[in-house]
Parts: C-alpha cells; sequence; structure tokens
C-alpha cells in the first residue's frame, strides 16, 4: 500500500484527460464497473477545474436485489433508465449526494457507483470545499466525492459523454492491477463481488479486510453478457 506522502507526490495531474465517447463504454454494468477504474471525472467550474481517477466502483446490474431499480420505476431513479453514461444522482441517508454511472442501454435500469476517486487537479479547491486539509481522505467514499466534487441533484441525468461541465475522461495513465471485492454497506446479495478497486491505491475506501488478497478466487452470480 502506497504511503499518504507517495499518494501526495502522485496525485497532480501529469496527462492529458480526453473525453470518453459512449461508443467506447462496455454495454454491460460488471464489464463497465471493471473499464472505469483509471477513468476520471471532470468537474469544470468558474473557480477552476476538478478532476480525479476512479479507484473503486461497485456495480449493480439489472436484476440486483441491492439496486435501487429492484421493485421497478419510480420517478426517483427514472435517470437510471436513460442510454449508458448518463449521472444517476441519488441522495443517500438524508446526508449524502452520490454519483453513479448509469451502465445498460436505454429503457434498462443499472448503474455503477463511483466509490473513491483519486484526486488530480482543484485539490486546493476541493479541500476549501469539503472544509478539510486531509487529502487521503478527500475523496475517498461515494459521500466525500461527490462534496468535493460539488456534485448534487442538479447532475442527475447529465450525459457524461456529452460536451458539459461535468464529463467522464480518459489519460495515458497506465492503471495498475484490479482487484474486486464485496460491496459495502448492503444486506441484499452482499455476497457477490460487484465492487473493483485497483490494487494498491491508498485512495480505495472501506475497511481493508473486505478486499480480496491477489490470487483468491470466487465468482459473482450475475455473469457478464
Amino acid at each position: 500500500m502506497s504511503s499518504p506522502r507517495d499518494a501526495r507526490k502522485s496525485s497532480p495531474a501529469k496527462f492529458a484527460i480526453h473525453r470518453l465517447r459512449r461508443s467506447e463504454l462496455p454495454p454491460d454494468t460488471v464489464k463497465l464497473a471493471r473499464f472505469l477504474i483509471g477513468k476520471v471525472v471532470v468537474h469544470d467550474l468558474p473557480e477552476g477545474r476538478l478532476s480525479g481517477r476512479i479507484v473503486e466502483t461497485e456495480a449493480y446490474p439489472p436484476g440486483d436485489p441491492a439496486g435501487h431499480h429492484f421493485r421497478g420505476p419510480t420517478p426517483r431513479i427514472r435517470s437510471m433508465y436513460l442510454d449508458p453514461g448518463h449521472a444517476y444522482i441519488f441522495f443517500n441517508y438524508g446526508a449524502h449526494f452520490m454519483l453513479n454511472v448509469v451502465s445498460e442501454p436505454a429503457g434498462i435500469a443499472a448503474a455503477i457507483l463511483i466509490r473513491a476517486l483519486e484526486p488530480l487537479d482543484g485539490i486546493e479547491l476541493m479541500q476549501r470545499q469539503r472544509k478539510t486539509g486531509q487529502l487521503l481522505t478527500l475523496t475517498t467514499g461515494p459521500g466525500r466525492l461527490a462534496a468535493a466534487f460539488q456534485i448534487d441533484r442538479r447532475h442527475d441525468g447529465v450525459d457524461l459523454c456529452a460536451p458539459g461541465p461535468l464529463w467522464l475522461g480518459k489519460t495515458s495513465r497506465p492503471t495498475g492491477p484490479i482487484g474486486k471485492a464485496v460491496r459495502i454497506g448492503i444486506s441484499r446479495a452482499a455476497d457477490q463481488l460487484l465492487r473493483f478497486y485497483e490494487r494498491g491505491n491508498p485512495f480505495v475506501s472501506g475497511p481493508k479486510r473486505l478486499l480480496l488478497p491477489a490470487g483468491a478466487r470466487k465468482s459473482s452470480s450475475f455473469k457478464s453478457k
């Protein structure tokens, strides 16, 4: 695991960020959750650019009993039925907004929760927004990253693959080995390995005991298409 000092050295953006095209997104929730590791969330604000590498995701595929979509359509989740690459924002526990990426063809509800980012651009802006000088906890966890990036209900349904201030990008920076583990904070389908993360990255959230050791083998019952 990298040290906080290593994290501070590696955090500033050193690579150009290019917008992701919808055609680049794998047409499958589980595959997309893995694909998004190493990609970038960008929020261009009047005060400056905020950006961060995605280092942890959770997949909530069609039919998942842990997903908001399990019981069918409601006004609250209508953005989950949009084309893949749109944002689904929900307000959790009456306290935190959370950023999700819609992941299946239009009309099929599914999404990927962005659990943690490695800060790149705009770290001082994020720290002021979160009222903290801590780097390793700045965007570690879905509620924290949404707060740092000033993401809220206004961004529900935003097309993250289209021109606009909030978008998904990619860089030439290589992604480290990707691990998988159980999802956090759910009671249904809690044994499914639908959480993906960049191994060794200090910005990965959650209890480290939930991360599988290298070489561990267990398959999820949610199969990729």
